[in-house]
């Protein structure tokens, strides 16, 4: 086992990711027919002054190809790739086949995922620090990966024997939390979801439409125990409480400040989702372009 230092972290990708990034499923896509736009849309989203693209849902190494080569200087990471699905060895040498070609511009996201999600989870915490310690024979740097951490066993692991962390679905009060855990060196990294309607109710329902899939997840859940919620508030696709409290929706300075209030919380990036009803692995190109505007 070895802790990251501060030599580590003089190479992490901290400073590089910015403010803000995209989080997207649609990122990841597996259709080469797609790569045309998924090449446009990188490119795109760099120009906008994204920091980070993110590759939703269970990624891997691999999608981050198309988006590196039309892109110049855009952070891409997996958010997250589950270690059940790759051995630790193959994960190294996808990483080091990728540095060699892009210096510097591929971030290791790294998860346990869910048991109900694969039949491999079995006693999490101790799968990822095996898998760490792997990826330290193999030689990729502690610097260079970030973990999905919820819980503080999780946090702490990110801390010691990664560049941070990127935790998904939770709130600017978890947030406010982990950065304790962390301390101030560490990337904190925290997935956001933003609807762009003004109308509470259509707004809820199509958050709701997301969240409910997240709702079953016991992971999540459990995590969200800790800040209050209860089982009523995931019923029926969750409570407004917890739908105002995932989501930022409403005109642009309502979702402007809901997203600020997680960098004051403690965050020193946040990967933006943007929700819109339509299917998970669309670009919503004009979602992003007007997302783009209203945090300049």
């Amino acid at each position: 086992m070895s802790d990251v230092t501060d030599t580590d972290r003089a190479g992490s990708p901290k400073e590089a990711v910015g403010r803000y990034g995209i989080w997207s499923v649609g990122l990841r896509s597996d259709d080469s027919a797609d790569r045309s736009e998924l090449a446009d849309s990188a490119a795109e989203l760099e120009q906008l002054g994204f920091g980070a693209l993110w590759l939703g849902g269970s990624s891997e190494t691999r999608h981050a190809v198309p988006l590196i080569e039309a892109s110049s200087h855009i952070i891409v990471a997996t958010g997250i790739q589950s270690i059940w699905q790759h051995e630790a060895t193959e994960t190294a040498a996808h990483f080091a086949h990728l540095e060699k070609a892009h210096p510097g511009r591929f971030l290791l996201g790294l998860g346990v995922s869910h048991a109900g999600l694969t039949e491999r989870y079995h006693r999490p915490y101790s799968a990822m620090v095996g898998y760490l310690d792997a990826l330290d024979t193999a030689g990729v740097p502690a610097g260079r990966r970030v973990l999905a951490a919820l819980g503080p066993k999780m946090l702490e692991l990110s801390r010691d024997r990664a560049a941070g962390s990127h935790p998904y679905l939770v709130t600017p009060e978890h947030t406010a939390r982990a950065r304790e855990i962390l301390g101030d060196a560490p990337l904190l990294a925290p997935e956001a979801k933003v609807v762009l309607d003004t109308d509470p109710d259509s707004a809820r329902a199509t958050a709701r439409d997301t969240l409910s899939r997240y709702l079953a997840l016991p992971n999540y859940t459990k995590a969200l125990q800790q800040f209050g919620f209860t089982e009523d508030d995931f019923a029926d696709g969750g409570s407004d409480r917890l739908v105002d409290a995932l989501f930022a929706w409403g005109d642009d300075d309502r979702v402007r400040a809901r997203l600020e209030s997680f960098h004051a919380a403690g965050a020193d990036h946040v990967a933006v989702q943007v929700v819109d009803g339509g299917p998970r692995d669309a670009l919503p190109r004009a979602a992003w372009r007007r997302l783009a505007e209203l945090l300049r």
